[in-house]
């Protein structure tokens, strides 16, 4: 049998953040600059807003596809195929003659992007067992939380210094040099069938969804990370508006958000050395439900400040940063054979649970009140799905 951690199968680390990186950024970097291009085009706002719904649309569907592909094709070649299709669909947003055109393209763009996103994964967790491949996959994990928060400033800057059209321009030139560095430096890591039959896939998907401790691990994964898109979509309303925040100072808050992020990844890191796997998986999302739950309160007595919702969304993400890469690792690993196919499936259901979790932050005239108590339902929601999958697992 090969050995999966021989030095020569494994991909560079950087590489792997440079493939996660590209589908995220595209994701919400073009969002400073919707009311230009709505301009652009003599459309109305609603119409330029599609253009995000559909790469989240693209975001959740590609990363079906993906999987099972590359567990029968190999995760380079297919790669190499979503990198190229990102690459073209970038360049047709920077020549868009119109809405509708434009929206085709963020399509294409998104079902592009999301090789890496889902493909990243199963490269990291190829080569390395549940427990070492975690530092990894938190790395992986606040690269694609990140983006949100950081994409926004670049896009603005962008937009600011050549226009909306540069947005894609970039974008198109990342997506070219990750394609040449993967061409270059990335083995393969995978051990394709070389056979594809859509009623294998089909069979892999019926699996994976068939088998509890798996879906318990998904959903569970997914209210722990992509859940904080709810407070993420309402910020700007919760600091301006109802806090008196200026922009810059938003931007800022976000930064520190992330940085939560980042300490909650590096603490994943070195906890997996003394800690089991459930335990960090549960506590992390246990900080994250009180953190929320305090919030919920503040938010409901009408006693939120600046500094508690930015004190306390930074322990909310450290907890998150904590659990992500544990319930990832535990979720590949419940069908080893199907890695590629799981971790689809895990980021379909990240941008699901992302999605429903940002529409249920719009939904009332409280920002602030309904994008906490989504952050409490999910977290709640998934502690219950860990639990359960781990149950089902003894």
């Amino acid at each position: 049998m090969q050995d999966t951690a021989s030095p020569v199968r494994k991909a560079p680390l950087w590489l792997l953040a440079c493939i996660t990186i590209v589908g995220t950024l595209a994701m919400h970097m073009f969002i400073p600059a919707l009311p230009d291009a709505a301009r652009g085009f003599g459309v109305g706002p609603g119409q330029m807003q599609q253009t995000i719904t559909v790469y989240i649309l693209g975001m959740a569907l590609g990363q079906l596809i993906y999987g099972p592909l590359s567990d029968s094709l190999g995760r380079r070649p297919m790669l190499l195929a979503g990198l190229a299709l990102y690459t073209l669909a970038s360049t047709a947003a920077f020549v868009a003659p119109s809405a509708p055109w434009l929206i085709g393209a963020r399509l294409f763009q998104a079902l592009g992007g999301c090789a890496g996103l889902a493909l990243g994964r199963a490269i990291a967790r190829d080569t390395a067992t549940p427990e070492t491949a975690v530092g990894t996959l938190a790395l992986l994990n606040l690269i694609m939380m990140a983006g949100p928060g950081v994409a926004p400033t670049i896009g603005s800057l962008v937009d600011a210094a050549w226009g909306w059209r540069a947005i894609f321009a970039l974008l198109a030139i990342l997506g070219l040099l990750t394609a040449v560095s993967v061409w270059r430096m990335l083995p393969e890591t995978g051990r394709p069938t070389g056979q594809l039959h859509w009623r294998t896939v089909l069979g892999d998907y019926r699996r994976l969804l068939g088998t509890p401790q798996f879906l318990g691990f998904a959903i569970g994964g997914g209210c722990a990370t992509t859940s904080i898109y709810a407070f993420l979509a309402a910020a700007p309303f919760i600091f301006i508006e109802q806090l008196h925040a200026t922009k810059p100072q938003v931007g800022l808050y976000l930064g520190i958000l992330m940085a939560g992020m980042a300490v909650g990844n590096a603490l994943a890191r070195q906890l997996i050395k003394r800690w089991p796997l459930e335990k960090l998986m549960l506590g992390g999302n246990l900080l994250s439900i009180a953190c929320a739950a305090l919030l919920l309160a503040l938010a409901l007595l009408g006693q939120l400040g600046v500094a508690g919702v930015v004190g306390l969304m930074v322990l909310f993400s450290l907890g998150s940063g904590m659990t992500s890469p544990a319930a990832l690792s535990k979720a590949l690993g419940v069908h080893a054979d199907l890695t590629g196919s799981a971790a689809g499936v895990y980021g379909c259901t990240q941008m699901v649970v992302g999605g429903l979790c940002t529409l249920g932050a719009s939904l009332g005239g409280n920002p602030a009140l309904s994008a906490f108590a989504v952050l409490f339902i999910a977290g709640s929601i998934g502690q219950m799905g860990f639990r359960a999958a781990l149950r089902l697992g003894r």
